[in-house]
């Protein structure tokens, strides 16, 4: 059993999820995240690090390579659910506090963060890094997420305006489950036991884990 996890997911979900529902994590650094963000700028066609995420998964005989999981955080959110569209051996997918286009919510980010992504997309100027944000976005291409997906978002964020949510929900044609967390700041951690065993339970669901 296997569950691909990106690196801004918090590490005590996965164990978690690892420890109390049987399902191994692996966790990656993807383009413009943690090492990896030195060589490879963040790209907004998230699934080819998926894919190849996901091939290296199928070389692991240990593994039940049909019960694969994805799960995102921030713009991890974007990115699962992303992958998800055109990476059709992912089972399930959870989407935790993602925009469904970048571009959108860029003008009101904090400042930090838009140099955050400025640096990591390998972008010269802010507005290189505005143009390079609209590739980061799911119209168009969320409807065809056909697996189930879990969605989670926060109704204060200040990243991530809670309508992108909706917006994803509203676009899937798969199976949906959407949790707004009415007094949630950005990734609702202010709040993580409205969701986080909510969410750990739905994904061993979906895999089919039997509860240890």
């Amino acid at each position: 059993m296997s569950a691909l996890q990106f690196r801004e997911t918090e590490l005590f979900v996965g164990s978690t999820i690892r420890e109390d529902r049987g399902v191994a994590t692996l966790v990656f650094d993807g383009p413009g995240q943690g090492e990896g963000e030195y060589d490879f700028p963040i790209r907004g066609d998230y699934e080819v690090p998926v894919r190849a995420v996901v091939d290296f998964v199928h070389t692991r005989p240990d593994l039940d390579t049909a019960r694969i999981g994805l799960w995102g955080v921030s713009l991890g959110g974007y990115y699962a659910p992303r992958a998800a569209a055109f990476e059709k051996r992912i089972r399930a997918c959870i989407s935790l506090a993602g925009p469904f286009d970048w571009s959108q919510v860029w003008d009101g980010l904090p400042e930090h963060t838009r140099e955050a992504f400025r640096v990591r997309s390998h972008c010269r100027t802010l507005a290189e890094a505005k143009s390079h944000a609209a590739t980061l976005t799911l119209d168009g291409i969320a409807d065809r997420i056909t697996c189930p997906l879990f969605i989670v978002n926060g109704k204060l964020d200040r990243i991530v305006p809670w309508q992108h949510a909706e917006r994803l929900a509203r676009a899937v044609k798969g199976p949906c489950e959407l949790l707004l967390v009415e007094d949630g700041n950005h990734i609702a951690i202010n709040r993580p036991y409205r969701w986080r065993l909510q969410v750990a339970d739905w994904l061993a669901e979906q895999l089919d884990v039997a509860p240890r």
